[in-house]
Order: structure tokens, then C-alpha cells, then sequence
């Protein structure tokens, strides 16, 4: 069933996403040098991912495929959360702030997606 497309720009969930990656840009910029090609480019391309998901999935013409794009959001949101942590041990970065953003918009993305499944459930049962 095809959907009413979602501007993405206009979602919560992205507004607050690239809040993030901006703020995860600004703590790796403060990184050793020598992690440019390592840690450092990893924690980015992984903030950036969260957005761009989001807005790949929003221009999809189902709610299926956009829960899809969302699933791999929350993934990369796990994985950055992940990086931060690593950092933070290896460079005592002060990732704290960023981390409970994380963790916030994790919640966020859960409940939109729960909201797509209720719409894709109905939708199903409908063309019965």
C-alpha cells in the first residue's frame, strides 16, 4: 500500500539526529590526529548514517520500507554509541551529553516506528 510520502526535514526524529552528528563532529574534532582515518572517520560516516536513514527511509512508498530504514537507524545509533564509549576510554572525551542524546532519540525513533507498524498492521488487515 502506498503511503503519503514523510518530509524528512519536517520529522523530529532527523531534526534531532543531525543535532547529534553536529555535536559528534565538534567532540571529534578534539581526537588525536593520528585517529583522523581511524576512530575518528568511523564515529562520523556512523552519526551521519543516522540522519541519512532517516531520510532515505521517509521517501520510500511504504511504511514497510521506511520501518526498514528506521531499523537501520537505531543500529547506527547503537553502533555511535558504541564509538563514544570507545573514545571516551581511550581519550577521556566527555561523550556523556551526546551519549543521553543518543539515547533519547533511540526512544524516539522505537515510538515513530511503532507508529508506522500500527498503520502497516491496519493497512494489511484492511485488504482483507
Amino acid at each position: 500500500m502506498a503511503i503519503k510520502r514523510h518530509n524528512f526535514r519536517e520529522l523530529k526524529i532527523w531534526q534531532e539526529s543531525m543535532k547529534i552528528v553536529k555535536s559528534v563532529y565538534s567532540l571529534t574534532s578534539n581526537l588525536p590526529s593520528d585517529e583522523r582515518f581511524g576512530l575518528v572517520s568511523q564515529i562520523n560516516r556512523c552519526s551521519i548514517s543516522i540522519p541519512s536513514n532517516i531520510a532515505e527511509g521517509s521517501g520510500r512508498t511504504s511504511n514497510k520500507e521506511f520501518i526498514h530504514f528506521l531499523n537501520i537507524s537505531i543500529s547506527s545509533s547503537f553502533e555511535l554509541e558504541t564509538q563514544l564509549i570507545l573514545a571516551n576510554d581511550l581519550f577521556n572525551t566527555d561523550s556523556e551529553e551526546i551519549i543521553e542524546k543518543i539515547n533519547e532519540l533511540q526512544k524516539m525513533i522505537v515510538g515513530f516506528k511503532k507508529s508506522l507498524e500500527v498503520k502497516y498492521d491496519s493497512s494489511l488487515t484492511s485488504n482483507f
